[in-house]
């Protein structure tokens, strides 16, 4: 099942999709539930009663999230790949430690940072002249927990989605940490929508990133260094993770970074992550 928060006659609104038929079928649901939480206000409970089915090309996506409670986990380092790239690019303060991580690296992007499908990746050249692209599964928790043991983690998935792990290099390099980097203004872009978890094979689900049409990285999840259930244990160790948090799980080889010279994101670029089971998620470049 896809379900998605859309913009329809000047206000936001919660559907099920049906991506073949190209319909979405409107919830009725208060806009103000929507705008608060996307669609974290369906995990766990009945779905709405339906008002109306339109088309997709009558209304505007927003990301599934629009903003999320508190800061998106992220995973840095997890395809074996993208590790050696990476660790050799200059920009990576944990490569004294091996290119390969012993155990998951977790960072954050603020929520802030969070942009919907079609909303444009604004480069402020004044703040940063290296902005990488990141195509990322991304896990929507849909029941808390601490401590979770790795055989129990997928009980605690409601879903995922795809988001786009924007990265301003130099800021990355600069301040030998990944949050200010990772966080500038539309440096998240999340969607098209999410699915619920039986729509996506973990052991194998395609990972790729278009620029400008251009395929830049080409990988499965089941590449990952550590998986989902390893993700969420690490995590959870020591912190309550709850309903609606998002973590986005690793980036394949292939990102801006990793050519000789680096292919950064230029206004003008667009940008198109398509992971199987969800869909494409693009985003055009923009300068300030």
């Amino acid at each position: 099942m896809k379900l998605a928060v859309f913009e329809w006659k000047g206000a936001l609104h919660l559907g099920r999709v049906d991506a073949k038929a190209g319909t979405i079928e409107r919830f009725d649901l208060p806009s103000d539930a929507v705008v608060a939480q996307g669609i974290v206000i369906l995990i766990g409970r009945d779905l709405p009663r339906v008002s109306e089915t339109l088309s997709l090309s009558d209304i505007a996506l927003r990301a599934p999230i629009p903003r999320p409670r508190r800061n998106v986990f992220c995973v840095g380092k997890n395809y074996h790949e993208h590790a050696h790239e990476f660790a050799s690019s200059g920009f990576d303060s944990s490569a004294a430690k091996g290119a390969v991580p012993e155990v998951p690296i977790v960072f954050s992007k603020v929520p802030e940072s969070v942009v919907g499908p079609g909303a444009a990746i604004v480069m402020d050249a004044s703040v940063s002249t290296a902005v990488d692209y990141e195509a990322e599964l991304a896990v929507i928790i849909g029941k808390a927990g601490r401590n979770i043991a790795k055989r129990d983690a997928l009980k605690h998935v409601w879903g995922y989605t795809i988001i786009n792990d924007v990265t301003a290099r130099d800021l990355q390099g600069r301040h030998s940490q990944w949050l200010i980097g990772k966080s500038q203004d539309t440096f998240c872009p999340m969607g098209p929508w999410a699915v619920t978890a039986d729509e996506v094979d973990l052991s194998d689900t395609a990972v790729r990133c278009r620029v400008n049409g251009e395929l830049r990285q080409d990988s499965n999840t089941g590449l990952l260094i550590f998986d989902v259930p390893t993700i969420i244990a690490a995590i959870s160790n020591g912190i309550t993770l709850m309903p609606g948090d998002v973590i986005a799980t690793g980036t394949p080889a292939g990102v801006g970074i990793g050519f000789k010279p680096p292919k950064y994101l230029h206004p003008g670029d667009r940008v198109q992550v398509e992971i199987g089971g969800i869909g494409i998620l693009e985003n055009p470049v923009e300068a300030a």
